[in-house]
């Protein structure tokens, strides 16, 4: 089968295209790349659905940038051919970091910007009067630079890109996508990309795309159970924290991981949690400065944390509405309390935004729809890299779960997500230290924490935008994890006594640190009689033979005397 598959160099690509594509290591196209490319090659339009981490971003920006090489062997004169339209800033920095990638070796031909991020419209006009390329941006950003004449797209444009497509109505988009389209020429070529089917979805579809093409190429929305095994546990709000407490303590959760959370202040509540256990973990969420979220994003890619706890801000399907107290909105009258920042509402991590190498996620908050199940999850076993999702489930998430787990199943007869076998009672003597620290993480600590790490980040995104530029070295030592401290924090809660951990784990995990380890293995029992310390062959060490004792500082001279 793999003999007939199509590959890269028998799709008509530019050379150069396929020189940045080996660079990458992309032996052979994924299965959407396979069928997307050949078709948005030939001028069709496209819809279409493949699972997260599946390689969708490639599917479009390899056309793309083919279909703007082939113009311009004909046509030398510079414009705006190709509009990506995304709907948070993190997939905007994203997709405008794998175009830079694609034409490596076609820098001069292909110019790329993205105009997602939160600075001036004037800032950003210089940037888009030498009309680049291809422009990433999100509908309301795209719009006001439409509007303010600092960009024209009305007699240019050949592609328009939409990703993510499931997401953009969801995060208030449709007035603005409407309004950006008289902005747009009669004839150009259109892409919409998603990861799930929705009436949403439909609605695009029937608003911007003509006899497209729909590939449905993945009758899973996530990866089988050979890759990504799901687990739930049952368990009420202090069983949260005490099981998550364990798992991470007792290194039974390895590698790298995610932790989504409902709110902005749940977030903040369990690293000040975890930070009484010496567990460092770095917060994401819509309050932080997006040049902060995408360096931790990327500092994580790079190996820097092992934990990254984060909201995913499901609820901002109404972004107009009046706040409500539903999950992911962390944050509602305290938008605007002193020293407070209000919520970045094209924020999103749990879709589109590519964390490498996750080994886990663990919903400590059940999420509150299907869709932001799937894309949660998907941020592990991407590729063809095995992953684990476990999920913590309270009596009121229940029919959340039962919900999650009909749609994933489908037709099979087994549940996908399988229950996680794990006894409670053998972590019982832990529960009072977790208690202790949930009694030191009050609200008013929680409430200094968010000050404290919103002020921080703002001073570290201006050295970003500034500094750094000139320092590049520097951003490294630039961290986001560090210990917030607002909570007391009581030292013994640092280390595992050996007592407290299971017999089942004795031998298997030694939470004891690496230092006091060392000093046992270097001081051995002795064995036999032992000589006491003043007895050992040292002239005049011993008072009884030489009568002179020399321990008191004071005392010195008058010993001698006698």
């Amino acid at each position: 089968m793999a003999a007939e598959r199509l590959q890269f160099d028998e799709m008509g690509l530019d050379d150069r295209l396929l020189k940045a594509v080996a660079d990458l290591g992309w032996s052979q196209p994924t299965l959407i790349q396979e069928k997307a490319i050949p078709l948005a090659l030939e001028g069709k339009d496209l819809l279409a659905r493949a699972r997260t981490g599946s390689g969708k971003t490639a599917a479009y920006a390899v056309p793309v940038i083919q279909r703007i090489l082939n113009s311009k062997q004909s046509v030398r004169e510079q414009d705006v051919r190709a509009l990506i339209l995304v709907p948070t800033k993190e997939l905007g920095r994203q997709v405008q970091t794998m175009i830079k990638q694609l034409t490596a070796y076609c820098s001069r031909d292909v110019r790329v910007t993205d105009i997602s991020g939160k600075a001036d419209l004037s800032a950003q006009r210089p940037i888009l009067m030498e009309k680049p390329d291809v422009v990433v941006g999100t509908p309301s950003r795209v719009l006001a630079h439409l509007t303010a004449q600092n960009l024209v797209l009305h007699s240019s444009l050949e592609t328009l890109v939409v990703d993510e497509a499931d997401l953009l109505f969801s995060f208030g988009f449709e007035a603005d996508l409407k309004n950006l389209l008289c902005h747009l020429p009669k004839i150009y070529q259109s892409f919409l990309m998603s990861a799930t089917f929705t009436e949403d979805v439909q609605a695009l579809k029937e608003l911007l795309l003509h006899n497209p093409v729909i590939l449905k190429l993945q009758g899973s929305q996530l990866p089988d159970s050979s890759q990504l095994q799901q687990y739930s546990i049952k368990c009420e709000e202090e069983d949260k924290f005490l099981l998550i407490y364990t798992l991470l303590k007792l290194r039974l959760v390895q590698g790298k991981t995610l932790v989504f959370v409902g709110t902005v202040e749940r977030c903040y509540r369990l690293k000040l949690f975890l930070e009484q256990f010496a567990i460092p973990a770095c917060v994401l969420n819509s309050e932080l400065p997006v040049q902060s979220r995408c360096h931790i994003i990327t500092q994580f890619n790079q190996g820097f944390y092992n934990y990254i706890i984060a909201t995913d801000e499901q609820s901002l399907a109404d972004p107009t509405a009046a706040p409500q107290t539903t999950a992911g909105k962390g944050k509602k009258k305290k938008n605007t309390e002193k020293g407070g920042k209000a919520k970045d509402n094209e924020y999103g991590v749990s879709r589109g935004v590519d964390f490498q190498n996750v080994a886990s996620v663990i919903n400590f908050d059940f999420p509150t729809t299907v869709e932001s199940y799937i894309h949660r999850v998907g941020r592990t076993a991407r590729a063809d890299n095995p992953g684990t999702a476990l999920s913590f489930i309270s009596h009121t998430e229940l029919a959340l779960l039962s919900e999650v787990d009909e749609a994933l199943t489908g037709d099979n007869a087994d549940s996908v997500l399988k229950p996680y076998e794990f006894k409670m009672e053998e972590i019982e003597g832990f529960r009072y230290r977790c208690r202790d620290a949930m009694r030191s993480v009050t609200k008013q600590a929680v409430r200094e924490a968010r000050l404290k790490e919103i002020k921080q980040e703002l001073l570290n995104s201006e050295k970003l935008k500034t500094y750094f530029e000139d320092n590049p070295r520097d951003l490294q030592l630039l961290r986001h994890d560090k210990d917030l401290h607002p909570a007391v924090v009581k030292p013994h809660l640092r280390n595992v006594p050996e007592y407290l951990i299971p017999e089942s784990l004795r031998g298997v995990v030694n939470p004891m640190s690496s230092r006091r380890r060392r000093k046992r293995k270097e001081t051995p029992k002795p064995e036999g009689v032992v000589k006491t310390s003043f007895k050992k062959n040292i002239k005049g060490a011993n008072p009884l033979k030489s009568f002179r004792y020399s321990g008191g500082r004071g005392r010195k001279g008058n010993t001698s005397k006698s």
